[in-house]
């Protein structure tokens, strides 16, 4: 349509909504309360900072906001861990951030320096809109369906949590007066790894139209451009080069080529097409585009139907053909399920997911409903990746370029090995796989073992800034510790010997390197930077020795259970002691004048950064301040030294803990997504429950109430997987370490109940929780000893049930001005005597 059509605002129709909406919650409502849910809120109610309604097993858009599309789109993203789409709409625009990615298909951009410098890496690899095939473009008597013009009466999108499925129903009247309703339905299939699917139906309302659908596949979409320096975006723009467009039958394959990295990407689409006689389909295919088109007539009454599949496959070393034809195969695969079998699928490989992974919590629907939104998305990540990387936005956006950090290994790996292990094997496995690159890097900067990179997508160092990437060497061990909990958790000795053993050799050797004795005999580690990013290139960070210490400590018994594959690595017995050496001899700093742990060496002697004079629209700091500035005051970007007692909790007394948390809370200004869930678990720790379930919202709801204002260009994941560690580690007091589960939970006054599951040693274990009581009980598996407040006892299949006793009371800590966690709980009420006391 011509420039001049009149266009109508999506978001000032809201009154327009309310009858379809009201019906769309409805025809669900007994299904929320078979499934044991609170039911759906009012489309009234959706809480204040968020777009969607709250209900326990969806997220539900009501209207469409242009204002939040990119956000949604993150939100409505549907992955599988190696194929992933964002939640953009049908018809391609309007559009926050086209997204379609393969799991480590990138392109390598260039990383310019003011200054060279040794041991800079010298490109950066950027994840990249692959070939585009959730397009399906509707025109109703010559006018394209675009919600900016014409009149959208309703618009509703649902994510189902339990199917697996993205919904989409609208209805619209076109500029020239005809209308239409409209219901998609798209999937990621998170059985077969291949393929998604969508299920696209158009029905007239009150004549006949003549409509035409069209179904494309896209490769090098326009993106909005990533950065300011023009080298960057010259070196992305259409990224991939066409090495074959074939027609066939109902559809089309194309194969691409990434122009620097050299990465082999293949896509096809296939269709079932059902409608009334006399439609016809038309098929052609092009360098970048491949098009099917179904043009019909719709008398009122009837339905075009067309269920659209999609195929993808990448390879860097695979030829064209190989990926042609896989593609071809995983098509026919799924067309040969058909749309209702991949519906049927998908239950079920998510009720399967959810009976070993679910959180039920009473008393706050908010957070209910965003820490399953979070497992979901946690599950999409991982599920099968097989050997690839967690990115931080997982495969909802190209945030952070798609780089996986040490998030993935010390928040989202946790949630994985105690809901499907498995998964985070897989992840563990893809470190193993880049150990060669890893151990080149150490190797340039003179050091032994393996330095793995802060940020990356195959494994080469992609951080340009050393203070706050390769400094980070606190990495390594991250790594280490997660091979470490998913041995204890699992006790896969497979994996220990084919895996785990040279992570932990490797890592090993590389503090060793790093670290030295000195005239004390204290074994330093310094010259690094903690996961405190306002603090850089410290002496003796309390958290990266106390992983170093844990990592070397565990790498020698490792050796010691499997000598012939430690030989094979070249360890030595005299190597193995210098480990046990430089861990048992690691210097761990204190104040003792203020009887705290200075985060790192001569933290606690620094001025403290001037809060009061610091406005709230100057945050976050490092975009208003010079980081020389942040380097040398306390200030504490995210939680450093909380998380060393979060991490490696044995290592502190609970008097430490109390104090510690006490110092740290005025000084930590959360400008990390990463802060709040283990703010959170320590607060419940040393009996600030209030505070803890306030830090819980934040984790959980990052991304659903938009807190950081980024959440377009992709999910936290590392915040969403807090969420679910603030609840079972945080409330649950749960502690896996050395064989030893243990849990210490209480609630805070406004959760009422908490149910939560977790996977140990070939065991299902639920715990339920009261405010007076926890229950727990041994669903699969044989009968273990756990830990309850301290007492042990053994769980079999008739569980068992023990009183709570009361938490420990101090004042509540502050923290710096404007920077407090919003409140989510009810005042104080000095008359309850579950208020507890000391």
């Amino acid at each position: 349509m011509s420039d001049g059509s009149t266009s109508q605002s999506a978001t000032s129709r809201q009154s327009a909504y309310q009858p379809f909406a009201e019906k769309a919650l409805r025809s669900q409502e007994a299904a929320d309360r078979e499934a044991g849910g609170h039911g759906p809120v009012r489309p009234d109610a959706a809480p204040p900072g968020s777009v969607y309604t709250v209900e326990p097993w969806r997220v539900r858009e009501l209207s469409l906001d242009l204002e939040v599309l990119a956000q949604s789109e993150s939100v409505f993203a549907l992955s599988n861990g190696h194929v992933g789409l964002r939640g953009n709409l049908d018809e391609g625009d309007p559009h926050g951030l086209p997204g379609t990615y393969l799991n480590s298909v990138y392109e390598i951009r260039p990383l310019p320096y003011a200054e060279a410098g040794y041991g800079y890496p010298e490109s950066g690899q950027t994840a990249i809109n692959v070939t585009n095939g959730k397009l399906i473009r509707l025109l109703v008597d010559d006018e394209p369906l675009d919600v900016r013009y014409g009149t959208l009466h309703s618009h509703v999108r649902v994510l189902d949590m339990r199917a697996g499925t993205l919904t989409r129903e609208m209805e619209w009247t076109s500029p020239a007066g005809d209308t239409v309703r409209v219901r998609s339905t798209r999937l990621v299939s998170l059985t077969q790894r291949a393929v998604a699917a969508i299920c696209y139906e158009v029905e007239p309302v009150d004549q006949a139209l003549r409509v035409v659908l069209q179904s494309e596949l896209v490769a090098n979409e326009s993106v909005p451009q990533l950065g300011k320096d023009p080298r960057v975006a010259a070196a992305l723009e259409s990224p991939l080069v066409s090495e074959e467009h074939v027609v066939r039958r109902a559809g089309v394959v194309m194969v691409h080529r990434t122009k620097v990295s050299g990465l082999r990407v293949a896509a096809g689409m296939d269709h079932v097409i059902e409608g009334p006689k006399g439609k016809s389909v038309e098929v052609e295919s092009f360098d970048d585009v491949g098009r099917v088109t179904v043009p019909c007539v719709l008398q009122p009454g009837q339905r075009l139907r067309v269920v659209k599949f999609i195929a993808y496959g990448w390879s860097s070393q695979r030829s064209r053909p190989a990926l042609h034809d896989q593609v071809v195969a995983a098509l026919a695969g799924a067309k040969r399920t058909g749309w209702e079998g991949l519906l049927a699928e998908q239950r079920e490989f998510l009720d399967d997911f959810w009976a070993g992974a679910d959180v039920e919590i009473e008393g706050d629907d908010e957070v209910q409903q965003a820490v399953r939104f979070a497992l979901f998305h946690i599950l999409q990540a991982g599920a099968r990746a097989e050997r690839r990387p967690i990115a931080a936005k997982g495969l909802t956006g190209t945030g952070y370029d798609g780089h996986t950090f040490w998030d993935t290994e010390s928040f989202v790996l946790p949630v994985l090995t105690y809901t499907r292990p498995a998964a985070a094997a897989d992840v563990l496995r893809w470190r193993q796989m880049t150990l060669p690159l890893a151990a080149e890097r150490a190797r340039q900067l003179g050091l032994g073992g393996a330095a793995f990179p802060w940020r990356t997508i195959r494994g080469q160092e992609c951080s340009g800034y050393w203070p706050a990437g390769t400094a980070g060497f606190h990495i390594s061990a991250d790594i280490a510790g997660a091979v470490i909990r998913y041995v204890d958790a699992t006790e896969d000795v497979r994996f220990e010997r084919e895996t785990g053993l040279e992570l932990l050799v490797q890592t090993a050797r590389l503090w060793r390197s790093l670290g030295h004795h000195d005239a004390k005999g204290r074994f330093r580690i310094d010259g690094v930077t903690g996961p405190d990013e306002y603090s850089a290139l410290v002496d003796n960070n309390v958290y990266t020795n106390l992983m170093a210490q844990r990592n070397l400590r565990e790498a020698a018994e490792a050796a010691d259970r499997h000598p012939d594959l430690a030989e094979e690595l070249d360890v030595t017995p005299q190597e193995i002691g210098s480990w046990r050496d430089a861990a048992d001899s690691i210097f761990i700093p204190y104040d003792d004048l203020r009887r705290v742990h200075p985060q790192s060496e001569a933290f606690t002697e620094h001025a403290v950064w001037d809060f009061e004079g610091t406005k709230p629209e100057q945050y976050p700091l490092l975009l208003h301040f010079p980081y020389f500035d942040l380097y040398r005051k306390q200030v504490v970007k995210q939680a450093d030294l909380v998380l060393a007692m979060h991490m490696c909790g044995e290592s502190f007394t609970f008097e430490q803990k109390v104090r510690n948390f006490a110092y740290y809370e005025p000084l930590t200004v959360r400008d990390s997504s990463l802060s709040a869930c283990t703010q959170s678990v320590i607060a419940a720790e040393v009996g600030q429950l209030e505070l803890a379930h306030d830090y819980l919202g934040e984790a959980a709801l990052m991304d659903l109430h938009n807190l950081q204002r980024n959440t377009r260009d992709g999910l936290h994941m590392a915040s969403l997987a807090g969420g679910w560690i603030a609840v079972v580690e945080g409330l649950g007091g749960m502690r896996a370490w050395r064989g030893r589960l243990s849990f210490a939970p209480r609630l805070p006054r406004r959760i009422t109940r908490l149910v939560f599951r977790v996977r140990y040693r070939g065991r299902l274990i639920r715990v339920t929780v009261t405010p007076r009581e926890a229950r727990y009980e041994l669903l699969e598996g044989e009968p273990y000893e756990i830990g309850h407040h301290g007492e042990r006892l053994v769980l079999d299949e008739r569980g068992v049930r023990r009183p709570i006793p009361p938490a420990p009371s101090y004042p509540r800590p502050t923290q710096p001005p404007g920077r407090e966690p919003r409140r989510r709980g009810v005042e104080p009420n000095p008359a309850d005597e579950d208020a507890g006391g000391v």
